[in-house]
């Protein structure tokens, strides 16, 4: 088995354990990232969370995910900040995602994260009909009815988090 298969059955095995039902959706790892997902699939940003792994700049490394709206940006240097108590933060490379993830920027889930990773989320994904997420592979999305977003493991869901 190749990494990719690895991830999406470790994937496929919490969002069960989990209870989560899903469907999902095969595409091409070419429109993995977000935006040329939407426009090649035809789904709204609105209904697609990004899941953005985000890295302190100073002192001890610290790390945290985030989900918001594809359709809206992270608020990276004052509520993450914030969130993480840390002076300095920016968005993880992408060798540091795969690292602590396993996934790659463009199949990355807030499901089946490393269980000490603390999870934000966007509260206004809730009032979409679905949500799309990363699979943990750029093959694949996973749709999801957002009430499920309460089922990642340890996520808060934060006001102000998007811009």
């Amino acid at each position: 088995m190749d990494g990719s298969t690895d991830i999406e059955s470790r994937v496929a095995a919490t969002l069960g354990e989990l209870g989560v039902s899903y469907e999902l959706v095969h595409i091409d790892p070419a429109f993995a990232d977000t935006a040329d997902f939407c426009e090649k699939y035809g789904y709204p940003l609105e209904t697609s969370g990004n899941t953005i792994v985000v890295a302190s700049k100073r002192g001890q490394k610290t790390y945290c995910a985030c989900v918001v709206q594809a359709s809206a940006r992270l608020d990276v240097n004052k509520t993450v900040k914030r969130l993480m108590g840390v002076s300095r933060a920016s968005f993880a490379s992408a060798e540091e995602t795969m690292e602590l993830t396993g996934m790659m920027i463009g199949g990355v889930t807030a499901f089946a994260l490393p269980r000490h990773l603390p999870v934000y989320a966007d509260p206004h994904l809730l009032s979409q009909p679905y949500v799309i997420l990363g699979s943990g592979s750029r093959s694949s999305k996973i749709k999801i009815a957002p009430a499920d977003l309460g089922k990642i493991p340890g996520a808060e869901f934060v006001d102000g988090l998007a811009m």
